[in-house]
């Protein structure tokens, strides 16, 4: 008799789907316009703007480092409608207005709550994802993430050009509502009492990181760092090189070809393992960078586009696959956390410290450095993981 093959697409699977859509959607579509609104509402300077970006990932950091000690022993459901309880209520601090200051406090509040948000539904896709699927599951649940960071800028700049700031805030805290009644829909895994070691609460080290995702971590801070490049200055870029109308496209076909090829991507890394998949992502990332370098018309600014999101778009899930599959099942809260952590950091601190080398090396020189960044990560990669992959498959086949 044929194998059944153990169910991926629940209720449970769904609706966590649809809160990460809707958070990570909140996430993109700020990102896109709060620098504009701090200058124009409160008169920021070009650092205090900065300020404004940065506490949020910052505040997103603190929430996961601590959020991911005390998913298991609290219960996830119960911090994740805690979660975005407060998530909801930071959101509607946007429509205070007390100066500079409290809106920086704002969005460091609102960050926090989304680290603690994201950690939860990260760690509790983990555990329900069968373990003979996971790279699929986790693929087919990131593709959620993918959608909204094409979508997000897209909506943000449209909201803004058409109607007002304070639009854009009430569309984020109907989003948050939405968020909120959806998540008492679902049913989360509870571990049996013995999974639990009492370790995890400990004040050391290893009850805030886990260990044994440190090295597919150190990978996705490293590409992170790289893409964040595209994150912070495409839409600057393409000025620069008059492409400033496909700028807006470029994100859209970024998400198309990450939402076309994952499913897919993650099916094979079942199949075949991680390093069948990985080794040729990191190539096909660096080559989207370097071509991004060379753009000079639509057609080859779009292309890279394409190439960035079939090569980010999956090391990104993959290496969360790896991540959670490296740990105990009492240990994928800290190991979902451990991930996050290192991707927000690249993600946040690669523009401040990219924008200060931008002067002198220019955006072409740049992409172009960090394109060939991308491709040495294959070489990192194989060191800091694949290499012991290799090692394990060899033994399992023996």
């Amino acid at each position: 008799m044929p194998q059944t093959r153990d169910k991926l697409l629940t209720k449970n699977f769904v609706i966590l789907s649809l809160v990460n859509f809707f958070l990570t959607l909140m996430f993109f579509l700020l990102n896109a316009i709060i620098i504009v609104y701090a200058v124009d509402k409160f008169h920021a300077s070009t650092s205090q703007g900065g300020l404004v970006f940065g506490i949020f990932i910052i505040g997103a950091l603190i929430g996961r480092l601590f959020s991911g000690r005390i998913i298991h022993p609290t219960g996830p459901k119960l911090i994740l409608i805690m979660g975005l309880i407060f998530f909801t209520l930071a959101t509607s601090l946007y429509f205070v207005d007390y100066g500079i200051t409290f809106f920086i406090l704002s969005r460091f509040i609102h960050g926090t709550a989304l680290g603690i948000t994201s950690t939860v539904i990260g760690t509790i896709v983990a555990l329900t994802i069968p373990l003979s699927r996971k790279g699929e599951g986790i693929g087919y649940f990131s593709m959620s993430q993918a959608l909204a960071t094409g979508l997000g800028p897209f909506i943000g700049l449209y909201i803004r050009q058409h109607t007002s700031f304070h639009m854009i805030f009430s569309f984020c805290l109907l989003l948050g509502i939405i968020s909120l009644v959806t998540a008492f829909f679902f049913n989360a895994p509870i571990l049996k009492t013995a999974e639990i070691k009492h370790e995890n609460l400990g004040f050391k080290l290893s009850s805030f990181i886990e260990p044994k995702s440190l090295p597919i971590s150190v990978i996705i801070f490293t590409v992170a760092f790289c893409f964040s490049s595209v994150l912070a200055y495409i839409n600057l870029y393409a000025i620069k090189i008059n492409l400033e109308d496909t700028a807006s496209f470029f994100f859209v076909v970024y998400a198309a070809t990450v939402l076309v090829s994952r499913p897919f991507i993650g099916r094979l890394m079942d199949i075949k393992g991680a390093n069948f998949i990985m080794h040729p992502v990191f190539i096909i990332f660096g080559a989207g960078m370097l071509l991004l370098s060379l753009a000079n018309n639509s057609g080859t600014f779009l292309l890279a586009g394409a190439l960035i999101g079939l090569g980010f778009g999956n090391i990104s899930s993959c290496t969360q696959a790896i991540a959670v599959n490296s740990v105990e099942r009492d240990r994928m809260g800290l190991a979902t956390c451990t991930f996050f952590i290192f991707f927000d950091a690249g993600n946040g601190f690669g523009p401040y410290l990219l924008g200060l080398v931008i002067p002198t090396t220019g955006y072409n020189a740049l992409y172009a450095i960090l394109g060939i960044i991308g491709l040495a990560t294959s070489v990192l990669y194989y060191f800091l993981h694949g290499k012991k992959e290799r090692t394990h498959l060899m033994r399992m086949t023996a």
